[in-house]
């Protein structure tokens, strides 16, 4: 009866802990963005927001800049990137095809991320500190849900490596400035999937390097 008794136990205890962790296919994330503190203050960019939805092998990020919006259409199984740029009424549409995914893809494929003991209770998960180096030397500090795991490994090309859902991260400017990306809402929900749909109209397509010699 004790022998029995011992292995139920020991049988809920290895259902409890896989029940604990689940494969997140649908998804929306909302994040608040932070600067550090001693970088300077922009009153444009309080009050932005970064949103993720998943749903399958497609992913979209919103980022809200208040006077421009950028959305970034990922669609994992095609391997493309539609890119969607409101700045204040001007709006853009750029594609980007199978090379330059596969190009992004490489650049973060060889980040291994390295677990420490910290944790920290974010948006009602604990979550996991990671640091991540680049190939460039430059490294970048992650919390992040291992109870959360996505179902597409490529809804985010930074994080292909990450084994969990980020739901705090920095990430690194082109002029060496950090912003930082704090979930304070996660909804595990069906996504609908018109959020993934490229606009037919409203949108002027131009290439990146038409939008490079506008300045943006």
């Amino acid at each position: 009866m004790q022998k029995y008794l011992l292995m139920l136990l020991l049988s809920s205890l290895v259902t409890g802990g896989l029940t604990a962790q689940r494969l997140v296919s649908d998804a929306k994330i909302v994040y608040r963005i932070e600067r550090p503190a001693q970088q300077p203050g922009d009153l444009t960019f309080e009050g932005s927001t970064f949103t993720q939805y998943l749903k399958g092998h497609q992913s979209r990020v919103d980022i809200d800049f208040k006077l421009v919006h950028y959305s970034y259409l990922i669609d994992s199984r095609n391997e493309t990137v539609v890119t969607l740029i409101d700045n204040n009424g001007d709006k853009y549409l750029i594609r980007a095809g199978k090379d330059e995914y596969e190009k992004d893809l490489k650049q973060y494929s060889g980040v291994q991320f390295i677990d420490s003991k910290e944790t920290k209770e974010i948006a009602g998960y604990t979550c996991k500190r990671a640091v991540g180096k680049l190939a460039d030397g430059q490294t970048i500090e992650v919390y992040y849900s291992p109870d959360l795991v996505p179902e597409n490994k490529q809804f985010n090309r930074r994080f292909v490596n990450l084994k969990g859902i980020p739901l705090q991260f920095e990430v690194l400017n082109k002029n060496g400035t950090k912003m930082t990306m704090i979930a304070t809402k996660v909804d595990l929900f069906p996504v609908p999937g018109s959020y993934f749909d490229t606009p037919k109209s409203g949108y002027k397509e131009i290439s990146r390097e038409e939008l490079m010699k506008m300045g943006n």
